[in-house]
């Protein structure tokens, strides 16, 4: 897995640095794994826009991920390893021994034909899922769950991980890849190894156009528009916009928007990094 920069043929090729795909082994999605994803452009249910900057971009399938490895005890063989449209990270298809087929997030490192497991029996190499309790100190882990068997919530894009930090009462302790400290119930699935694509925070986007593809439309500054557009707008000349804020108003820079009463507030042992 890797990137690579391109020869400047174009003035959108100049600056474009992009995924090489070397680690890709299928280039044809599962059709029994595939949904049908339609396309808001930004729209509620009312038809009114209610998310600015969405829309265009190419059709895409949903692929069906299996977050929740609730199939405890069966071996499944890796056979493939693919490209998903709606994800940073590559994912892989993997065949249980009973012929279910399924696609998983695939972790750094996994390869065609090899074996994955879960539940509490399966040994804690890459690729296998297994309860926060059974998992030895400093194992990396991802896709992790929250809430018991509601799947896998936390660290799932592209080369991110937690690590298995110590364990109190029922708990796990992890540190989070923002760098927060929680705890979280040990009986919660984990996915041993990091996510794959590590390389894809390095991936330039080259031009408009290619943003355009990925269904983003131009976004316009808020000191470019009026005052009745954004509290940031207007001014003679080319004002600063004063203190930056949302086109709603709210604090941006600093201002905290977190609840001061949260449910979660004490399983978190430590916030993230500033």
């Amino acid at each position: 897995m890797g990137v690579k920069k391109l020869r400047p043929v174009t003035p959108g090729t100049r600056q474009r640095v992009a995924p090489d795909f070397a680690e890709l082994t299928a280039s044809r999605p599962e059709k029994s794994l595939l949904e049908p994803l339609k396309k808001t452009g930004g729209r509620n249910n009312q038809g009114r826009r209610t998310m600015r900057y969405i829309g265009g971009g190419h059709k895409r399938h949903y692929r069906i991920i299996d977050f929740k490895r609730d199939k405890v005890g069966v071996p499944a063989e890796v056979l493939t390893v693919e490209y998903d449209p709606n994800r940073s990270a590559r994912i892989s298809l993997v065949q249980y021994t009973d012929g279910e087929k399924r696609y998983i997030i695939a972790p750094q490192g996994i390869t065609v034909g090899q074996t994955v497991q879960s539940g509490e029996g399966a040994t804690p190499d890459v690729g296998n899922a297994l309860p926060l309790n059974v998992m030895p100190i400093g194992t990396i882990v991802h896709n992790i769950e929250l809430h018991p068997g509601k799947g896998g919530a936390m660290a799932r894009s592209a080369g991110t991980y937690a690590q298995l930090v110590g364990r109190e009462d029922k708990y796990a302790i992890l540190r989070m890849p923002s760098g927060e400290t929680r705890r979280v119930l040990g009986v919660c699935m984990a996915t041993v190894g990091s996510v794959s694509n590590p390389d894809h925070m390095n991936v330039v986007i080259g031009k408009a156009g290619r943003n355009r593809w990925l269904g983003r439309r131009p976004r316009v500054r808020g000191v470019a528009m009026n005052p009745i557009d954004h509290p940031m707008g207007g001014g003679e000349g080319r004002a600063s916009g004063g203190h930056p804020r949302s086109r709603n108003g709210q604090i941006a820079k600093g201002l905290k928007t977190r609840k001061p009463n949260k449910a979660s507030d004490n399983l978190i042992i430590s916030r993230r990094k500033k």
